[in-house]
């Protein structure tokens, strides 16, 4: 895993490709730090991806130490930037945290001199990141059969709604049908309506994420070869990864999943309770040793004798009964009380989370699971930390999105050696 990783700023220096400074730099790995951080310190990532499906991968890889450039079209970078029904002051919030860790030069790639831009910079680089419709990189010149030439030890990673081949490949394909496809739409929301859909990009995500795991897959075959290759990571595959025992349940035992609302189905009790002060909770005791342990907090040890509710098995025959015997019991206690009975049980207990209740909460603050830079209009600026946590080689958040084309000049003059004039032509040009 080679490369000429670039370094973040000092600690404490404001960056001045953002005007991002770090508030407070969490021994966890958040904020800057002097050299190169993270275990993929000294892999240089392209990243020509736009929306979320390419771009959280890259986001991932810079999270821990990659240097991510990130190629933008010059008339208006990715979409991104103006991305979100939450705007704050005219800008983004998602853009900050999806391009946070990279460095943002602009190239139009639909010319040749932007491709050849683009050329360039793989010869040099680890890892390209790119969710263009499967065939684009191709008409270019620039498919990993021409990138193989110019760099043998290049790792292309591909996102896309279908990958790069079958029947639907040249499809446009976005997030939502990768869940639809993927099977996860059909088993949200409640029996009696339509599927439903979480809040967020589930699918584009999960495909990122799982093309963030190639990538590195990649580069470790890369270390016993000397060779790339291309990672393809489809979004309703990545999506059909989740689905647990779906399909052998319909072709070996002819079941289908249904909508099942707030359940789980084979699993009892594990719902969402009501508690004295109005709120609701969330119960997760279908074990049989956890359900013991609730019966006797709730004051009916009693069912753990009881054959309609000793197994999991026989609970979940009954777990519309069951849940109705677990909220006439949590909704007599306060929530703050309950939650600490449950915890004192050894019963699996949470409250429904929303912003407000992480940014306040102490477990949050105690593992530093949210940091905050500060961005030079919107001042402090509060986002998710780094996850998976390494104890010896932290991942960091160094920076926050970077502004349009900021490092042209650091990138094409310092790692291109394009002269001065030749820099200005393009400028001229509009390619960059």
């Amino acid at each position: 895993m080679t490369g000429e990783g670039a370094a973040p700023p000092p600690e404490g220096q404001t960056d001045s490709r953002t005007g991002a400074a770090p508030v407070a730099k969490p021994p966890g790995g958040a904020g800057p730090a002097g050299g190169e951080v993270g275990p993929l310190a000294g892999v240089r990532v392209v990243e020509c991806g736009t929306l979320i499906a390419g771009p959280f991968c890259g986001q991932l890889l810079g999270d821990f130490g990659a240097e991510v450039i990130k190629v933008e079209d010059p008339a208006g970078g990715d979409p991104m930037r103006q991305w979100g029904q939450v705007k704050v002051q005219g800008r983004s919030l998602h853009w900050p945290i999806v391009a946070r860790n990279k460095k943002s030069v602009t190239a139009d790639l639909r010319r040749p001199e932007g491709q050849e831009l683009l050329r360039g910079l793989l010869e040099r680089a680890d890892v390209l990141v790119e969710n263009f419709r499967p065939g684009t990189l191709e008409r270019w010149d620039l498919g990993p059969d021409h990138l193989a030439e110019i760099n043998p030890r290049l790792v292309v990673v591909r996102v896309s709604g279908y990958g790069q081949s079958g029947p639907y490949a040249p499809r446009a394909g976005f997030g939502s049908i990768g869940e639809a496809m993927g099977g996860i739409r059909y088993l949200s929301g409640e029996p009696d309506r339509p599927p439903s859909r979480v809040g967020i990009s589930l699918g584009d995500s999960l495909a990122a994420t799982f093309a963030a795991l190639g990538a590195l897959l990649a580069l470790r075959a890369r270390d016993r070869t000397g060779r790339g290759q291309v990672v393809d990571s489809a979004i309703y595959e990545a999506v059909l990864a989740l689905m647990e025992a779906e399909l052998p349940e319909w072709e070996l035992a002819g079941y289908q999943r249904q909508r099942t609302g707030s359940v789980l189905p084979g699993a009892a009790p594990s719902n969402v309770y009501p508690t004295a002060d109005g709120d609701q909770i969330l119960v997760a005791a279908n074990r049989d040793t956890v359900f013991a342990r609730l019966a006797v907090l709730m004051g009916r040890p009693e069912l753990t004798e009881d054959p309609r509710y000793a197994t999991n098995d026989a609970r979940s025959a009954r777990q519309e009964e069951l849940d109705g015997i677990v909220a006439s019991f949590t909704a007599t206690r306060p929530a703050a009380e309950l939650l600490e009975a449950l915890a004192d049980a050894g019963v699996p207990a949470g409250m429904i989370y929303q912003a407000r209740d992480m940014l306040g909460d102490p477990h949050f603050a105690a593992r530093e699971a949210v940091v905050r830079l500060a961005h030079p209009i919107l001042g402090e600026f509060p986002l998710q930390n780094v996850a998976p946590r390494l104890s010896g080689t932290p991942g960091a958040v160094r920076t926050l999105g970077p502004e349009l084309g900021v490092d042209n000049d650091e990138i094409y003059r310092g790692l291109l050696g394009l002269a001065d004039e030749d820099l200005d032509r393009l400028r001229a040009a509009g390619i960059v």
